[in-house]
């Protein structure tokens, strides 16, 4: 497929890594030469010098055959001016633009065919914000990942000394947990992934993946952390985009402050926003947390736009007695130091994004992509379908297939309704087959079987 993304900065270079990695036709447009010549010498691309916007540049990136337009600059005008362009010029057959700006939030009725001709708006901050506000929904998870429309959920738990799940058998949770129709799909153990089958044993520091229905998996989460108390009081480090996007979604539920240290910043939010106590401080500033009895917060996020102060500040929240903390990572190359630090859970803003972006890649009905463990791992909803040479899957059961090891079923949806999968599950036509892929080589042999 030939993709031309418009802006190397992070989100760009993230795309550009994970899409050339897929065997992908990739030109990078950028006015920054520096930029461009840093991803040039790390990845077999092209790159072109110039306005994102201006026709004659998207010629010389080639657009008049190009199958995708992803509009990631820095402006939001430049990446939906550019949709707009390839639309009427070209007729791109998919165009992507990032739109950042939370005005646009109440008009996302204009980016249609008959309005802005965008195929899918990414607003990285709210991406972000729905990130986190899984991760608080659910208490205890280091990752949460909805598909089928919400109706079944993926998320992952670090197995702690006197955590529930340390030293069972796989067999033994399944019988105890077997009305909670949970699904083991994964384990991580040391940076090595394990699939689970009976007789695996859970070990301390495991990384487990989990897939349950939706309703079921706060009570799957309930019944490993029986003595911990819901989260109540939040604390958030910047008062960005996600910050606030995060406040107004959850003030309503929580007890929430927010450190913010422009001034003005500080003044404007706090006008914003209702229930939501703004401060105005440095949030590595040990005398402010300990003022505002931050061994009494339940969830610490760091949320600025500074890798340094996010988790430094995380660290230090947690030393100073909040239950947990959660931080951003801009730059990739951090998160091994997050892993040694005192931090719950880290995300890698562009991860998501990219995820988003996938589901236009794969073949065949993919509803959605998600990248687990910084995209060595995948996990997707494919709905399954008639083939005009007849079907591999359709009619046939669970035990008949010839899964390639580290691909794990964990979901099937059927009628909007999830149901039990088992070995002599059968397939049919329309169902939604949630899988994990330990590995993103796999993922050519699983469209060939479910989805091609």
């Amino acid at each position: 497929m030939k993709i031309i993304i418009l802006g190397a900065g992070r989100t760009g270079t993230s795309l550009t890594t994970s899409l050339a990695g897929e065997a992908n036709d990739i030109v990078v447009v950028d006015n920054n030469l520096e930029l461009l010549r840093e991803l040039k010498e790390k990845l077999d691309i092209a790159t072109v010098l110039g306005h994102a916007a201006h026709p004659p540049v998207l010629e010389r990136a080639g657009i008049q055959d190009a199958d995708m337009l992803i509009a990631v600059t820095d402006k939001d005008e430049t990446n939906i001016v550019a949709c707009q362009i390839a639309h009427c010029l070209y007729q791109t057959k998919t165009k992507i633009a990032r739109v950042r700006a939370i005005e646009f939030a109440s008009y996302m009725h204009l980016f249609s065919r008959e309005g802005i001709p965008v195929d899918l708006v990414i607003s990285p901050e709210q991406i972000i914000m729905q990130f986190f506000r899984g991760l608080i929904d659910c208490p205890g998870t280091h990752y949460v990942s909805d598909f089928a429309d919400g109706i079944v959920r993926l998320v992952s738990v670090r197995v702690t000394r006197s955590g529930f799940l340390v030293g069972k058998r796989i067999r033994e949770l399944r019988k105890q947990l077997q009305h909670r129709r949970l699904r083991f799909v994964a384990i991580y153990r040391e940076g090595r992934a394990i699939a689970p089958n009976g007789d695996t044993v859970i070990e301390e520091r495991d990384e487990v993946f989990l897939v349950a229905p939706k309703e079921k998996i706060n009570d799957v989460l309930a019944d490993m952390r029986k003595h911990e108390a819901p989260y109540k009081r939040l604390v958030f480090a910047g008062g960005g985009h996600v910050g606030v996007r995060l406040a107004l979604a959850l003030e309503n539920r929580f007890q929430i402050k927010i450190i913010e240290k422009d001034r003005a910043r500080a003044e404007k939010i706090a006008n914003l926003l209702k229930r939501t106590i703004v401060l105005q401080g440095d949030a590595v500033d040990t005398d402010l947390l300990s003022s505002e009895n931050i061994e009494k917060t339940d969830v610490f996020c760091a949320l600025t736009e500074n890798d340094g102060i996010n988790i430094l500040s995380s660290t230090l929240a947690k030393q100073l007695g909040a239950r947990k903390a959660l931080c951003i990572i801009n730059h990739p190359l951090y998160k091994s130091l997050v892993d040694r630090c005192d931090i719950d859970a880290a995300i890698i803003p562009q991860e998501p994004v990219v995820s988003q972006i996938l589901k236009f890649l794969r073949h065949g009905d993919v509803v959605q992509v998600s990248e687990v463990r910084s995209g060595t791992a995948e996990a997707l909803e494919a709905v399954i379908h008639e083939k005009r040479k007849g079907s591999e899957v359709i009619g046939r059961r669970v035990d008949q297939l010839r899964l390639p090891r580290g691909v794990i079923l964990g979901a099937l949806v059927r009628g909007g309704k999830a149901i039990p999968i088992h070995h002599d599950t059968v397939f049919q036509e329309g169902d939604h087959v949630v899988m994990f892929l330990m590995e993103k080589d796999l993922i050519p042999t699983v469209e060939q079987l479910f989805i091609d």
